[in-house]
């Protein structure tokens, strides 16, 4: 069986859903979470209050080998596609989203940080191994966070999945104990014909006012 090749893909841009394959896979890859907290000192307490703000962006970062001494071709043929990724995509205004995929390792992110490392070179001082330390960043829409909270108290925005039987006033009486709040999802979800709902479909809750 052959060995599955690691390959970062752009997603938009010029250049989206063209593969980068790396030379050769990484020997270990990072992946770093974490949370914000804000520490309160409370005058007359022992410590602080602890309260949660928010979480912070997970982190992938691993090391990329690329050799080309026996092709004696020029080893920043083969690293330049992955630093392209930092470039300012003409269509997006901005670098592109890509993600990284080996395995079950399915990573969304833009690529934050590279480090290129040259360690040989022909006589003609042209390179032939690099390393390419790279760090990306998790990216993830508001709506895709909101559907993987699925917040349930009334005072946040969260996403439920319609049902069969579901009708947008049920669903704001059972949200906001008003069957006459039907009004605010609609217009959140862009609902034209409020007597019918697609089973399936995942309706955005605002929050209550």
């Amino acid at each position: 069986m052959a060995l599955e090749k690691a390959f970062i893909q752009p997603i938009n841009g010029k250049s989206s859903g063209k593969k980068i394959e790396v030379l050769f896979n990484p020997n270990e890859y990072f992946l770093e979470t974490s949370n914000q907290f804000q520490r309160t000192a409370v005058p007359g307490t022992p410590t602080p209050v602890t309260q949660f703000v928010s979480g912070n962006t997970k982190t992938l970062t691993m090391d990329l080998f690329f050799d080309s001494y026996e092709k004696g071709e020029d080893v920043r043929d083969y690293t330049s596609p992955i630093t392209s990724l930092l470039d300012i995509d003409p269509h997006l205004h901005a670098p592109p989203i890509c993600k990284f995929c080996w395995g079950s390792l399915n990573f969304k992110a833009t690529l934050e940080q590279v480090n290129q490392k040259f360690t040989l070179f022909l006589q003609s001082g042209i390179p032939v191994r690099a390393t390419l330390s790279v760090t990306f960043k998790e990216y993830k829409t508001l709506t895709e966070q909101l559907e993987e909270l699925n917040l349930e108290s009334r005072d946040r925005t969260k996403t439920i999945t319609v049902k069969q039987g579901d009708s947008l006033w049920l669903i704001a009486n059972q949200e906001y104990e008003d069957s006459r709040l039907w009004r605010p999802i609609a217009n959140a979800n862009n609902i034209s014909n409020p007597g019918f709902l697609e089973v399936g479909k995942k309706l955005i809750i605002p929050v209550s006012n």
